[in-house]
């Protein structure tokens, strides 16, 4: 029986691999998440009508050949590339079944005057002074096989600086009911880091609108602009194994895409400040395991209703635990792990597990140049209904936002206006007494991070933030102004202060920005110049007997960024 089985089963493998091979395909190579200027402009471009509005642009890395019909995905104005003429990228092969192309080559710069500051910067590690990270690769297809090497380097000259203060020394103890539970330093050594990562790589089989493979490239999930809850570019990719849609599939009933991973994440190596600090003679840090392997899975489905034209609605799921703790296929897959319980009973199982969920829209009208878009998330997926329905905002983390591009008298020319506000921190006193923080975990004692850096929301756990843009913009060119509220880790802020009854201390950045894109013929420039006015920084304020409004440990930081991008022709 289980021979004939075996043999049915090598049968019905043998046919599919066949029939796929048969099949003609297309180039497939990603615009990888923060590209210079490109991945900002396709998103404008839909909004704008230009490219097709039935992709959701919540499941990224996008396919612009699958997805938009554009003939070379990086090439998104059709302005650069001509394989008739071009002496790098190639045509070859039977019946042209082989494809060669240079990837742009990328450079990235990043300067902080004074202290760390930086968000959704892919490899970029929390660093004072200059880092870059310069990237050059290449595609290759034939049939539907498709390589995307496309490595990068990172340069940081890693300078130190003065981060939580020692002189907070009746808030380390408090600080380190955090840092027990994820893996964040303030700075990853005492020396210049450079590393090299296979950056926005991928190995694939691609048939029809979709592609099995495996793959580095930075993902994000959802709809926000700013900032995603499940997984975004904050921190270097991962190698993961990838199924997932390059475009959207259409039905009866309207358009599916979706995505489904499973990698190792690799922790810092790195401790956090004040490490060897003692309390009573007692250490502050409590060692991360040797034994720190963290697999980490995931699924996101989106659906546009064939009825609604412009809507998307969406779903994912993340759930991460050590290696050694995996024990059936519900610690794979996050579809079937779902444990509901009441809150008062303990599950060992799904405690060993740090688990996301979220739902999401998006509303587009291209008639408008309009977006608006949201995402609801809750951690540890175990609540039952009941308890979701009495308090829904346990747990919960969500963000919202919208987009509108105004024409301008000059035809091609508009006026955009964005906004957008992320809260991961909670409202609810038992939740943060209960150090019930979004990224940290009691068991997964890393939390949910890539290197050092949190994988969703950039700015970490309990942050609050609001962003809102001013710009002009002509196709591929804009220039505007930026502003942005950063509250910092406000469970903690609580954590620690509701004791005291000592409400003045939050740890706020307030981020005034000069932002512009532009393209000059085959390269592409992005810059952006911040001001960083950090009230309270790592929530020091030094009491005064005889002044209750005090300042606080207030700082400036200058921060500079230019991303070159180069489309060779």
């Amino acid at each position: 029986m289980m021979m004939k089985t075996g043999k049915i089963l090598n049968s019905f493998f043998g046919t599919l691999v066949l029939f796929l091979l048969l099949n003609n395909s297309s180039f497939a190579q990603t615009v990888p998440v923060g590209t210079p200027v490109l991945d900002d402009y396709l998103r404008r471009a839909q909004l704008l009508g230009d490219v097709d509005s039935a992709s959701s642009f919540m499941i990224r890395p996008l396919y612009p050949t699958e997805a938009f019909g554009i003939k070379y995905g990086f090439d998104l104005d059709s302005s650069v590339v001509d394989l008739d003429v071009s002496k790098v990228n190639k045509v070859f092969g039977k019946n042209n079944q082989g494809k060669f192309l240079l990837l742009p080559a990328t450079a990235k710069f990043q300067y902080n005057s004074t202290y760390a500051f930086g968000v959704n910067d892919g490899a970029f590690i929390p660093n004072r002074g200059i880092q870059s990270i310069l990237s050059v690769g290449a595609y290759l297809e034939y049939g539907p096989l498709s390589l995307q090497f496309q490595p990068e380097m990172l340069m940081a000259q890693n300078k130190d600086y003065k981060g939580f203060p020692i002189e907070h020394q009746a808030t380390v103890l408090f600080y380190y009911e955090y840092m027990n539970r994820i893996d964040m330093p303030e700075r990853f050594g005492e020396n210049a880091y450079n590393r090299a990562y296979l950056g926005q790589s991928s190995l694939r089989f691609n048939f029809d609108e979709y592609s099995i493979g495996i793959s580095s490239e930075n993902l994000w999930w959802g709809p926000g602009r700013r900032n995603s809850l499940l997984l975004g570019n904050n921190a270097p990719g991962f190698v993961h194994f990838t199924a997932n849609t390059r475009k959207p599939v259409k039905t009866k009933i309207g358009s599916f895409e979706g995505q489904m991973i499973g990698g190792f994440l690799r922790s810092s190596g790195y401790l956090p400040p004040l490490s060897d600090y003692r309390i009573q003679e007692n250490p502050v840090l409590i060692p991360k395991p040797e034994d720190n392997k963290r697999f980490l899975s995931g699924i996101v489905l989106t659906y546009q209703p064939k009825w609604v034209p412009g809507l998307f609605l969406g779903y994912g799921s993340t759930n991460q635990m050590y290696r050694s703790d995996i024990s059936d296929l519900g610690d794979i897959l996050p579809v079937f792990n779902g444990r509901k319980k009441a809150q008062n009973i303990v599950d060992p199982t799904q405690e060993k597990r740090q688990q996301f969920s979220s739902g999401f829209f998006r509303w587009l009208s291209p008639e408008g140049h309009f977006e608006f878009y949201g995402e609801y998330g809750t951690r540890d997926n175990d609540r039952k209904m009941s308890d979701f329905m009495i308090t829904p905002e346990s747990g919960r983390a969500f963000t919202f936002g919208f987009s509108h591009l105004m024409s301008l008298k000059k035809p091609g020319h508009f006026f955009q206006i964005s906004s957008e506000m992320t809260q991961t921190g909670q409202t609810i006193r038992e939740d943060i007494r209960a150090l019930k923080t979004w990224y940290i975990h009691d068991h997964v004692v890393e939390g949910y991070t890539q290197n050092g850096q949190v994988l969703g929301a950039g700015n970490g756990p309990g942050s609050n933030v609001i962003f809102v843009e001013f710009a002009w913009v002509n196709k591929m060119n804009r220039i505007g102004f930026q502003m942005e509220r950063i509250v910092y880790n406000n469970d903690f802020y609580y954590y620690r202060y509701e004791a005291s009854k000592d409400w003045r201390n939050k740890y706020v950045d307030l981020v005034p920005s000069l932002i512009g894109d532009w393209k000059f013929g085959s390269v592409l420039v992005n810059a952006r110049l911040q001001y960083v006015n950090t009230l309270n920084y790592k929530w020091y304020l030094e009491n005064s007997p005889d002044q209750y409004f005090v300042p606080g440990y207030d700082r400036k930081n200058f921060v500079g960024q230019i991303g070159v991008a180069y489309l060779f022709r």
